[in-house]
């Protein structure tokens, strides 16, 4: 390979999903997501923002497909919303949900875009959240695999590539907080850490449901994975002692350990089971096994990481805080640490011991302070100043081995940003949301080069 070539078949993308881009939320059936209540309760969300019109997606997804095939990309990760399929979370299956997804499917195939659909990204039902607190009961991995039952035996001949849930971390463990009230859906106060370590653990049961749902309702051969954003701990500098450490640090670090290995490895860390002493989640006969579930990739959402140096304690490792003025972007987490996607794949890897697991990043980008100048422009230079360098760890992953197969770019466009509504743009096209006009930015060109080129530019 030349310089920062990568290797032939390797996959480019964009991702997206769907409560921040589609907007219609009460459309044709649709009924209340966890995040349409959250947003629309004061004080949640910056200014008060919903997604309620988003980037009217649902109705503009034919001119934002032709923009990505203009992009170049080959593949496009998006999410299904569960509140469009089966409004209640359970029971009536809604024809005109399956119908949309349909069309947005065969769209993309015209356009020779490959669909990578994620059947969870945070839009839970709400009607499950009043019935039983959605995740805090394992009814809700029963309800979620027959929700992807549906949606595999009606959008199976279409799709093939099949991810279940994205980020557990977020919709669990920042969904639900003891004392206070949570920054992220549901927004649900709960007693102790125990009751929340056992949502993420419903989380991981729904996943390996999901798995044998999609396996036992495919109409065609597909692959399956899981999407998460493990915390990635990097070695100060690359000697022997501070690698030792960061796999060390691995486990303890956001919850690594109660949620990737199970689903990986098929137990729970014992050194954060450890650590977790009486919070930790109640584990049934058999839940292990259902959590393990063979997968034929694992989607990263890497961002940024934490550096790690060895150290003489319990441990054998420390976390190290970044000094006052370390770079960063638009976003309170988002301090610049590019090797953090190389040391996520290796921690798979390596570290997790599966060497032998199929490897996407699913999501890697930046917020960044996007202006519009005079002529209509937006000159995101330091957008393409992160993605660059951060494609460059992925470059140095593929050529050393690892199994790295493709990434996707987050974001395709500018979208209501969770809690912080639309005050951070991730995206490679401007949305200007008074018009809805897409203004492709020049991190956008600079990708689009980079596809072409098939290496970094």
């Amino acid at each position: 390979m030349t310089s920062q070539q990568f290797p032939t078949g390797f996959q480019w993308g964009t991702a997206t999903a769907a409560y921040q881009i589609e907007g219609a939320v009460d459309r044709d059936g649709r009924k209340p997501s966890v995040w349409d209540t959250f947003s629309a309760t004061k004080g949640r969300t910056f200014q008060g923002q919903t997604g309620a019109i988003a980037c009217e997606h649902y109705d503009r997804y034919k001119d934002d497909i032709k923009l990505m095939a203009e992009l170049g990309v080959q593949t496009y990760r998006f999410s299904i919303s569960w509140c469009r399929i089966v409004p209640d979370g359970r029971g009536t299956v809604n024809q005109a949900g399956l119908d949309f997804y349909r069309r947005l499917v065969d769209c993309l195939l015209d356009y020779g875009i490959t669909p990578y659909a994620t059947l969870f990204h945070w839009d839970s039902p709400q009607a499950l959240e009043t019935k039983y607190g959605s995740w805090r009961s394992r009814e809700m991995a029963q309800d979620f695999a027959e929700y992807v039952k549906v949606v595999v035996s009606n959008l199976g001949d279409r799709i093939t590539n099949w991810m279940t849930l994205n980020e557990i971390t977020c919709f669990t463990h920042m969904g639900h907080g003891v004392g206070k009230t949570p920054q992220h859906a549901p927004g649900t106060k709960v007693g102790s850490k125990k009751e929340v370590w056992q949502t993420s653990h419903h989380a991981l049961l729904a996943h390996g449901l999901a798995c044998q749902a999609i396996r036992a309702n495919s109409p065609k051969s597909c692959s399956i994975g899981l999407v998460d954003n493990f915390g990635v701990t990097v070695p100060l500098y690359e000697s022997p002692e501070h690698i030792e450490a960061a796999k060390k640090a691995f486990p303890y670090h956001c919850g690594n350990g109660g949620i990737i290995y199970p689903a990986l490895t098929g137990e729970y860390s014992s050194a954060l089971l450890e650590q977790l002493k009486n919070d930790a989640p109640d584990i049934q006969e058999g839940d292990l096994k259902t959590i393990h579930q063979p997968l034929d990739f694992l989607g990263l959402n890497i961002y940024t990481g934490t550096y790690i140096r060895a150290a003489d304690n319990w441990q054998g490792c420390e976390w190290i805080d970044f000094p006052k003025n370390y770079p960063a972007l638009n976003m309170p987490w988002l301090q610049i640490v590019p090797e953090c996607l190389y040391w996520g794949i290796r921690h798979v890897s390596e570290t997790l011991n599966r060497p032998d697991l199929a490897l996407f990043i699913t999501e890697n980008g930046c917020a960044a302070q996007d202006e519009l100048t005079s002529q209509g422009e937006v000159f995101d230079l330091d957008r393409i100043l992160y993605l660059r360098q951060h494609l460059q760890s992925v470059h140095r992953a593929a050529i050393e081995g690892y199994p790295i197969l493709g990434y996707f770019i987050w974001s395709f466009m500018d979208n209501f940003e969770w809690s912080y509504g639309y005050d951070k743009r991730f995206g490679i096209t401007y949305v200007d949301y008074k018009t809805q006009q897409r203004i492709p930015k020049s991190s956008y060109h600079w990708y689009a080069e980079c596809i072409r080129q098939n290496r970094v530019v």
